[in-house]
């Protein structure tokens, strides 16, 4: 399957005019010990948009992702965030910044301890003053995003399943409205259907709730379904940044190869229909 047959199923999403950047990294560095992972690197995510960055394990996606809403600190350059520098806020600064840039863990990172409503209601309850009715509501209302009953709410994340944790987990992301979300490895352990729920979820979720979303992934069947564009990375610098169409005639021979040995029967799924 090509990209050009992928895009078919893009809906009118493919058209939506870009918007200004509300993400920007400029000149980054970060380096781990004596390991460069991010080599002066400079990307700004358009408002409205999905993109993902896509490239081989330990090329430093996530660690360009933890960036975004200070999770960590360049050694040079900077991060701007909605027209904020952030990369030197301190940490009590940093809370309204990641409730604007809300992020779903490759983990989930949902507590053991807490039922799923306990886990979604958790931040509200930290962050807001509402009332537990108004609470409540919300927590129902993100459940359905997701496609999920309140019947779940009772349920410790050990009774889930894998596709579920992360489903509970989107619906945790959104529940204080974040402007934009973060993805790390969303399908990373999921089987190939519910990998297509998460990547549905995705889109419908980008264009339901008017977010901008970044998507960290080596799964190219995901890219080429959720991508509006997409950021390769490769020896610690961005070697394209373009369409996924503008991709499959890059010059850059890595990401052509990465693209076509990546490409899966499945990726034919039709994006139409309920997630």
């Amino acid at each position: 399957m090509t990209i050009s047959e992928t895009a078919v199923m893009r809906f009118v999403k493919a058209a939506r005019p870009a918007g200004a950047s509300i993400i920007e990294l400029n000149h980054v560095s970060k380096s781990f010990g004596s390991k460069r992972v991010l080599d002066g690197v400079s990307l700004s995510v358009r408002r409205g948009e999905v993109l993902v960055i896509l490239g081989g394990s330990g090329t430093g996606k996530s660690v360009s992702l933890r960036h975004m809403n200070g999770l960590e600190r360049p050694d040079a350059g900077e991060v701007w965030v909605d027209g904020v520098e952030v990369s030197s806020l301190p940490e009590e600064e940093l809370i309204p910044v990641r409730k604007k840039v809300g992020m779903l863990f490759q983990s989930g990172a949902l507590f053991d301890s807490m039922t799923v409503f306990e886990n979604i209601a958790y931040a509200l309850r930290e962050h807001t003053a509402w009332p537990e009715e108004q609470i409540s509501a919300r927590v129902a209302e993100v459940l359905g995003f997701v496609n999920l009953g309140r019947d779940v709410e009772r349920l410790l994340p050990s009774s889930l399943s894998g596709g579920m944790k992360k489903r509970v987990s989107l619906a945790r992301t959104v529940a204080l409205k974040p402007e934009v979300l973060l993805y790390d490895e969303p399908t990373t352990g999921l089987d190939p259907v519910t990998s297509m729920t998460i990547n549905r979820l995705i889109v419908d979720l980008n264009e339901r709730l008017a977010t901008t979303s970044v998507v960290v992934t080596h799964d190219i069947v995901s890219t080429l379904f959720v991508a509006d564009r997409i950021a390769f990375l490769q020896n610690a610098r961005f070697a394209f940044v373009g369409t996924p169409e503008e991709a499959q005639t890059s010059d850059v021979a890595d990401l052509r190869a990465f693209l076509a040995a990546g490409v899966a029967p499945e990726s034919t799924a039709s994006k139409g229909g309920p997630p």
